[in-house]
């Protein structure tokens, strides 16, 4: 049996940004990942051209210091999301071009949008990221679903539309699927919905050459031999004196086990509860991770020969409460060297999806985006998806959600070690939760709680 300091589960973004601190800290570290690659919910893949094109988490943005800073460390270098030009909305049958705030929607609905916005705003200004549990008014906040709060504030069908489309686009969710709470803490810790939803000055403003997964990538290769791949995690023992972290070998001939003083499980809540404990996990911790279920989301990469909708003034940029396709955007190359938009189906409509097959979705999408921009959508060289919902150790993206009562009930324990048990990944963070940013410091926050026990331990 192998022995170091440290174990962590996961080489996503907060395992590897973990093991590195750690590692950096004069600390021995193993990490164990069950896929045969890293990254985690970052993934990169390529068109037919061979122009790379991110298939899971993209883009970076202000105020994302953690992750902006680790991009600069490694060595990697951003370039700015295309966002010049006319955008589209699709309501009602119709697809409106606008060049304003409006969205496109009519006046008096698109005052009623920024009614609410304005209101969930105040609202969220109130929440403790620290602990939502204990903000002011929590469990009345946490015990009604975002939708009923919209359904109770709006009978303007557009303007509530509008809204529940905004769900999906941040959670792959739907808007009865959360609480309230949670939808205001995730606002507040993402610099607000303005923020979250903007490209320039916003969570979409650039993204990373070659890709986000170069991250972890970089990272991995610092880390060396340290990073066991195939290694997936079913059980782990604690005492007084340490952890035994076993695994099996996801090819199958046996696997291993390894001896450490702490562990930082480092993978999304929902696959966490899988793993099984030693003593057992305490019954608020355990009950917390059967309900945080990941979002259900298609993302699609659309080469064509070139950006044809700049040629007409669009952006590219596509909201849909209509069709299968909520949300699309322009992802060409920096180089200009072949058009590409990016293309998600969300929520409801990607679990409807995910039963249609490779060919049926390939349809849904074109057919959509010929909607959109015309017939010059129609004949894409390339289309490339990726279903996160299938894959094994992910079971679903953009992150985890927490309905009803659960912050009020089992928040607390989200992110509270458990002995020499640390807990890390987007879903854990205070700032930027559910982000590359978010699992970037989530990933230090365990680092850093384990560096001070073994300090004090020293001391």
């Amino acid at each position: 049996m192998d022995t170091v300091d440290i174990v962590v589960v996961g080489a996503g973004l907060a395992g590897l940004s973990a093991a590195r601190t750690l590692r950096n800290a004069g600390r021995s570290v193993v990490v164990l990942e069950a896929r045969n690659r890293v990254a985690g919910r970052t993934f990169g893949g390529f068109l037919r051209n061979g122009v790379p094109v991110e298939l899971g988490g993209q883009w970076v943005g202000p105020t994302q210091d953690a992750v902006l800073a680790l991009v600069d460390e490694l060595g990697l270098e951003t370039f700015r999301t295309h966002d010049e030009g006319d955008g589209l909305t699709a309501y009602d049958g119709t697809v409106t071009r606008y060049a304003d705030e409006t969205f496109g929607l009519p006046e008096a609905s698109a005052a009623e949008v920024g009614k609410l916005l304005a209101e969930i705003e105040e609202l969220a200004s109130t929440v403790d990221t620290h602990a939502p549990w204990e903000t002011d008014g929590a469990e009345d906040l946490d015990r009604q679903t975002l939708d009923q709060w919209l359904t109770a504030r709006t009978d303007d069908t557009l303007a509530l539309g509008f809204l529940r489309l905004l769900v999906p686009a941040l959670f792959s969710a739907e808007s009865p699927e959360l609480s309230l709470l949670h939808f205001l803490f995730y606002a507040k810790s993402g610099n607000g919905l303005d923020t979250l939803v903007a490209t320039t000055g916003g969570a979409q403003e650039s993204r990373v050459v070659g890709g986000t997964h170069r991250i972890s990538e970089r990272m991995a290769e610092e880390l060396g031999d340290a990073v066991r791949l195939g290694a997936v995690v079913h059980t782990i023992v604690q005492d007084g004196d340490g952890v035994v972290v076993r695994y099996e070998n996801a090819a199958g001939g046996g696997g291993g086990a390894v001896a450490a003083r702490h562990v930082v499980v480092a993978i999304p809540p929902m696959l966490a509860g899988r793993i099984r404990y030693s003593p057992p996990l305490p019954a608020l911790r355990d009950a917390l991770t059967q309900q945080i279920p990941a979002g259900s989301v298609i993302k699609f990469q659309v080469g064509y020969p070139t950006a044809f909708w700049r040629d007409t003034g669009l952006s590219g940029f596509v909201l849909s409460l209509d069709g299968e396709v909520g949300v699309v955007l322009d992802n060409s190359p920096e180089d200009g060297s072949c058009g590409v938009l990016v293309a998600f189906v969300e929520g409801a409509h990607a679990r409807r999806a995910a039963e249609l097959g490779p060919d049926g979705r390939r349809k849904l999408v074109v057919d959509r985006l010929v909607a959109y921009f015309g017939p010059a959508a129609a004949d894409p060289f390339d289309l490339v998806e990726q279903d996160w919902t299938a894959e094994e150790f992910t079971r679903g993206c953009y992150g985890g959600r927490l309905g009803a009562g659960v912050w009020t009930q089992f928040g607390r324990a989200l992110a509270a070690p458990v002995g020499r048990i640390h807990w890390a990944g987007a879903e854990t963070a205070e700032t930027w939760n559910g982000y590359m940013d978010g699992a970037v410091r989530s990933g230090y926050r365990a680092a850093a709680e384990i560096l001070e026990i073994l300090a004090a331990e020293q001391g």
